[in-house]
């Protein structure tokens, strides 16, 4: 399963394709890229588990014949075959997520720390920050060996962090990419009666806590913001995300589970969304429908191999076939200011257009006073968390963790911290 790669090739590495969500997204919609298909592209597979990389494989070989696509595929467990002369590097890792998911909720819950899901944001995301950028910086160590110039296209969450982190510590290139821009565009549409393509949104901030800068007719021009407050009303959106529309005055990202993690006050109006998602541990929704395929228990179907809307393939060929086209959202360095009253160092959510020269942010209108605010706040955790990965430092971790809004004791915080880091140790960078 390994591979040669000749000049003129397109090699795309999926580094954690084992995963059944994550894994089987991008691999459906490489296969279906009649684009990707128009070069000798080849789709390299990449997973530390290794029954779990072979099940992968063969379903990409099945839905690979049931596309009657020319996409080569290839796999392998080590990183030097499956990044070696690589162009493009996706991601998304992780481990024991919904174990450690369970701590990074209770633990701080148990202290008397109010938070909602514990995973972007809070006291619990400060150590799933930790966990991930203990896998993601070695990945992106082996890119620097071997295939330094490849462009990162991360989905590992928390992807403000992440990427901040990648940025700080690697000299990889690297963009964020998340569904979350399209949850709004979807919301936006529903409340003013138009198509989503019909639709010009603008978005700014940062990671599962945008705002709806501008909502213009795609065609026209037009400013459809006052329509949008004349049709928004209490119920279009999540209790959370309507008080801060009416208090703030733009719409922002309408899922009170991620921007509820931002907000001190969040837990007393929408309460712990994580234990929706603890029903499930060990309680899986549905079996495993790609085992079940693998196995010829049951078949492909058309619903089954539908392209997802994620951005990782519709980036890759704007940049191969410059098409400068204007994509909803990424997180980005916002080097450019494309936020101008964010920090040049901060990884800011913004559309984007892509071309044959990279990917550009598209400069938006400044935030609102009372957002930026809130916004710098987060980034000043970021840096913090950055620093105390790479410094290994409980003192800084500590800091990131009382700035925090949800945060409103240091004994307990320091008592949460010391039990998250004993209960997991070997997940975690060792921290002195």
């Amino acid at each position: 399963m390994g591979t040669n790669k000749k000049s003129g090739e397109l090699k795309i590495a999926l580094v954690g394709a084992g995963s059944n969500s994550f894994g089987k997204a991008v691999i459906v919609d490489v296969l279906s890229s009649r684009d990707l298909a128009k070069k000798d592209t080849t789709l390299f597979l990449m997973d530390i588990n290794e029954l779990a990389l072979k099940k992968m494989f063969l379903f990409a070989g099945m839905v690979k014949e049931y596309k009657k696509t020319t996409v080569k595929i290839l796999a392998a467990s080590n990183y030097r075959e499956a990044l070696s002369g690589a162009d493009y590097v996706i991601t998304s890792v992780a481990k024991k997520r919904m174990e450690c998911w369970e701590k990074d909720f209770c633990i701080p819950v148990s202290l008397g720390f109010k938070h909602v899901l514990g995973e972007n944001g809070g006291p619990g995301a400060a150590f799933h920050t930790l966990r991930s950028l203990n896998l993601m910086i070695p990945v992106c160590r082996e890119m620097e060996r071997f295939c330094p110039e490849a462009l990162l296209l991360n989905f590992t969450n928390p992807e403000s962090r992440i990427c901040l982190g990648v940025n700080k510590l690697t000299r990889i290139k690297a963009v964020g990419l998340c569904h979350g821009a399209f949850g709004t565009l979807q919301a936006v549409s529903k409340i003013l009666g138009k198509k989503e393509k019909d639709i010009d949104l603008e978005i700014g901030g940062i990671n599962h806590f945008h705002w709806a800068l501008s909502i213009k007719d795609k065609k026209s021009g037009k400013d459809l913001y006052p329509e949008f407050r004349k049709k928004i009303k209490e119920g279009d959106v999540g209790p959370l995300a309507y008080l801060l529309y009416r208090k703030f005055g733009l719409l922002p990202f309408p899922s009170d589970n991620h921007i509820g993690e931002y907000i001190s006050f969040a837990y007393d109006i929408c309460g712990p969304f994580w234990l929706k998602y603890a029903e499930q541990i060990g309680h899986p929704e549905y079996p495993d429908r790609i085992k079940q395929i693998v196995d010829g228990k049951i078949s492909l179907t058309p619903d089954f191999v539908r392209p997802s809307a994620e951005l990782a393939v519709p980036i890759i060929t704007d940049v191969e076939f410059d098409r400068n086209r204007k994509e909803l959202s990424v997180n980005i360095l916002n080097k450019s200011r494309a936020v101008p009253n964010l920090p040049e160092d901060a990884i800011v959510e913004v559309p984007a257009v892509v071309n044959g020269e990279g990917i550009h942010p598209v400069k938006v209108d400044p935030l609102p006073e009372a957002i930026a605010s809130m916004c710098l706040t987060q980034i000043a955790i970021q840096n913090l968390l950055i620093r105390a990965y790479s410094e290994k430092s409980k003192d800084i971790l500590l800091q990131a963790l009382i700035l925090d809004p949800i945060v409103d004791s240091m004994p307990r915080a320091e008592k949460m911290m010391e039990t998250l880091i004993r209960v997991e140790k070997n997940l975690l960078p060792e921290l002195r």
